[in-house]
């Protein structure tokens, strides 16, 4: 394993506020032939995994017991490639899951093309609903209709209904774009400290010894996140020792596929916060949590009270992380996004394809980088925190993410050949409540730290909402 550094893990850990004298304990090796593209995904993978290992690592440092070295990171090309394809390599009981609907697509339009993401029943049923079809609408029935109307008008007439479709834009469109500059003329992330009423002494985290070392033991975690980042950051957390509570709404369906792939080490649970008796138990558990991670568009938490100010108030010493996908300022900031709409809108999907039509990158790298560098962000400021104290407040957008790996990183180079890459050595598989799972191993590794979860996913909302107890460990479910 080679000590040579990347210029996108320097660029990612200084973001983050690390001290760049640790960057020499990481190490870089593995098959350069995973996730294949124009761009440089495979450079943006490495790295965010790089740094969320180094965080990682650096916690662990601080929590053992008599004192020690930050670790050694290891960081293996295929571990990482595999595991930003995390969604694809699962199987249940040999079942692939389907990742896309057949409504969420690329479609052509009269002036070039447009994509629609309609995975969720109520996003599909909006879209529909914004062409002016009924719920029972075939692919070629919408492919008819979106072919006579133009890109944008498809665009915000279907988000005016509270759909998803995004009109294709080269970079220079979205350059142009008053979102695109938005996000252009603001940093990769950041992570800042905010302060209650009164001031939060520094967290002395208990001192912890053994094998494995989990740098967030006892933590912890309320996850209120869906597809995909913010469940890979919290995935991560969960490895690393933390006590991850996913919380999700009753009237918002959620994929059981995916919490497969995204829900190791993790407990679910299901509260309605518009209910009196679901709201006030979820201040209990946020009375007592260390992290609160959030990735609804913002404005759509608001209402509960969950703003950074409110919450330094409510809870010092909370690190609050908040994911979205064009972030928290200009005219889209209150949309709704995903990974593949991102690609679309800043002109990823016009570089990665052809002249005849829009391409993709070889995985969702918007989402599991944001997520990986979400990750990385919260095991900072837990370090922050470790020896100043306060509350702290993380941000990060897709949008963002997308600029960096178009602007920021280096180019992918093409010198040599890549060497092959073969995915089945970085794939793990257990027995769970769904039945028997394959699924990608964890990418984030350090000297003495964990190889594998400690649990498999369960079934969604199958938990109790309370801290530190499992359906299992009581006998049933919910």
């Amino acid at each position: 394993m080679t000590h040579v550094q990347s210029s996108g893990t320097e660029q990612a850990w200084a973001a983050l506020g690390g001290d760049p004298t640790l960057l020499g304990r990481i190490g870089f090796g593995g098959p350069t032939g995973a996730l294949p593209a124009r761009l440089p995904v495979l450079e943006l993978a490495r790295s965010t995994v790089a740094v969320c290992s180094l965080a990682a690592a650096e916690l662990a440092a601080r929590r053992m017991r008599g004192g020690g070295p930050v670790p050694q990171v290891r960081v293996d090309d295929g571990a990482v490639g595999t595991a930003f394809l995390s969604e694809r390599h699962l199987r249940i009981d040999g079942r692939a899951p389907t990742t896309f609907a057949p409504l969420s697509r690329f479609w052509r339009t009269a002036d070039g093309w447009v994509r629609t993401h309609a995975n969720y029943p109520h996003h599909r049923a909006r879209l529909l609903t914004a062409l002016g079809l009924p719920d029972d609408t075939g692919v070629d029935t919408v492919a008819a209709v979106l072919a006579e109307r133009r890109s944008v008008e498809i665009e915000e007439t279907v988000y005016a209904a509270g759909g998803l479709a995004v009109a294709l834009r080269t970079p220079e469109e979205w350059a142009a774009h008053e979102q695109g500059a938005a996000i252009a003329a603001r940093p990769l992330l950041t992570l800042e400290r905010t302060e209650g009423p009164e001031p939060v002494a520094p967290r002395r985290l208990s001192p912890r010894s053994g094998s494995p070392l989990l740098p967030a033991a006892g933590l912890r975690v309320l996850d209120l996140t869906r597809v995909l980042a913010g469940p890979v950051a919290t995935r991560t957390l969960a490895l690393l020792g933390a006590d991850v509570l996913r919380i999700d709404a009753p009237q918002l369906p959620e994929s059981q596929d995916a919490h497969n792939d995204t829900g190791f080490g993790k407990r679910s649970v299901s509260l309605d916060l518009h209910d009196r008796a679901g709201r006030a138990t979820f201040e209990e558990l946020l009375a007592d949590a260390d992290v609160l991670v959030t990735g609804y568009r913002p404005g759509a938490l608001e209402a509960y009270g969950l703003t950074p100010e409110a919450l330094a108030v409510r809870r010092p010493g909370l690190v609050l992380a908040q994911v979205s996908a064009w972030g928290r300022y200009g005219p889209w900031h209150e949309r709704r996004g995903f990974d593949s709409l991102v690609q679309v809108a800043t002109g990823v999907a016009t570089l990665e394809g052809s002249a005849g039509a829009p391409g993709a990158l070889p995985a969702q790298a918007l989402d599991h980088g944001t997520g990986y560098l979400l990750a990385a962000g919260v095991l900072r400021a837990l370090s922050e925190q470790h020896d100043d104290g306060g509350s702290r407040l993380l941000r990060l957008a897709l949008g963002q993410t997308a600029h960096w790996l178009c602007n920021g990183l280096p180019e992918q180079s093409a010198d040599g050949a890549a060497e092959t890459y073969d995915p089945e050595k970085h794939l793990g598989a257990t027995d769970s409540a769904m039945g028997r799972l394959r699924y990608a191993l964890p990418p984030v590794s350090f000297a003495g730290g964990p190889a594998d979860w400690s649990r498999p996913p369960g079934l969604l909302g199958a938990d109790f909402p309370v801290w530190g107890v499992t359906a299992a460990a009581t006998g049933g479910t919910r």
